[in-house]
């Protein structure tokens, strides 16, 4: 079981999203949890990617509010602090 410290992120993802799935099977694996947004089922969390990630491309790892991006930076961020 992951004793990580998953305070301060938060993961927006599609569904459908190839790399989304890629680093969703990491967290699985690693019994990761923290909050997930999918942005096409809440047009908020949509928006917020938007606003405060600066595009609108998943998936996107909020760190204390700042936006990481790519799936395998995603994981290789993760991993360090496993």
């Amino acid at each position: 079981r992951s004793t990580m410290d998953t305070s301060g992120l938060e993961l927006y993802y599609m569904p459908t999203c190839p790399y989304c799935k890629k680093v969703l099977r990491f967290m699985d694996a690693h019994d990761i949890r923290m909050p997930l947004h999918d942005i096409m089922s809440d047009a908020h969390d949509h928006d917020y990617l938007a606003e405060h990630g600066g595009k609108v491309q998943v998936p996107c790892l909020f760190i204390d509010g700042e936006a990481l991006y790519e799936s395998d930076d995603i994981i290789e961020y993760l991993q360090d602090r496993l």
